[in-house]
């Protein structure tokens, strides 16, 4: 079991297996919205251990198009847990232990700031990632 929570503790969430795979996205929204990181879970495998009401959602403006989640309490960024989707990203940061996953991509790095560095292997790509072709 995998335990989730935000910084001030009201919303809480277990996983029953480790996400599917990690990624970070540098898009200007991302980093505001403090999701860079971010874990992809199967609904299967998340459930809610306290303080589902206290998630309020952000709807954004196009061209964005995926909502983002935060505590009503203390803003913690959650990702996309309201998503009714089969499989979702939640911010990595929420995690409470070790995801059992590392980086496997950085999406939008055309848009990342001239400070940060990436130190890791993982694929990059200037905006989403594309998939090779056989």
């Amino acid at each position: 079991m995998i335990a989730g929570s935000c910084c001030c503790g009201a919303v809480r969430f277990e996983l029953a297996a480790p996400p599917t795979m990690m990624a970070t996205c540098h898009c200007t929204r991302c980093r505001k919205a403090g999701i860079s990181t971010f874990v992809f879970v199967d609904r299967a495998t998340f459930r809610w251990v306290e303080g589902q009401d206290m998630v309020a959602n952000y709807a954004p403006a196009p061209p964005y198009q995926f909502s983002r989640s935060f505590c009503r309490g203390c803003g913690t960024a959650l990702g996309e847990p309201l998503s009714p989707a089969d499989s979702f990203p939640i911010s990595a940061n929420c995690l409470d232990g070790d995801p059992g996953v590392r980086n496997r991509f950085h999406e939008f790095v055309a848009e990342k700031p001239a400070w940060y560095e990436i130190c890791d292997g993982a694929k990059q790509f200037e905006g989403y990632p594309v998939r090779a072709r056989s």
